[in-house]
């Protein structure tokens, strides 16, 4: 069987393999394509998406202002430390990542998370 692989530099080089070999290279080819279609489709990024028209997304409400304001969130909010709620106003509210914070302020990404954490269980327990 003759067969057609194209190697790290972009050649296509024609290779004669035995039937059993080729089979099992053809299929793990296909499977592999079936793999990434697979993850393409599960974890597409709403940042990808492209908007044309504001109004059908947006009321005139300001749900985050909302949120924050709302008595039931402030009063949890209010027993967290001060750092606890920077935390969980940059990473929850303002959408900041993990790895921004932990650049911003020097440290590794692994701290900022747990510490999230702690902060998100702690006002799970309030709320």
């Amino acid at each position: 069987m003759l067969i057609n692989y194209k190697d790290a530099d972009g050649k296509i080089i024609e290779l004669e393999v035995s039937d059993e070999v080729g089979t099992f290279y053809l299929s793990s080819v296909e499977e592999e394509k079936k793999n990434e279609r697979r993850e393409t489709r599960r974890h597409t990024s709403l940042e990808s998406f492209t908007y044309e028209d504001k109004r059908f997304f947006d009321d005139g409400t300001d749900l985050l202002n909302d949120l924050i304001a709302s008595e039931t969130v402030s009063r949890a909010m209010s027993h967290l430390t001060e750092r606890q709620q920077y935390l969980i106003r940059k990473t929850c509210l303002e959408g900041w990542k993990y790895t921004e914070l932990a650049a911003l302020e020097g440290v590794d990404e692994s701290a900022i998370r747990h510490a999230v954490n702690r902060a998100k269980n702690k006002l799970k327990k309030m709320l």
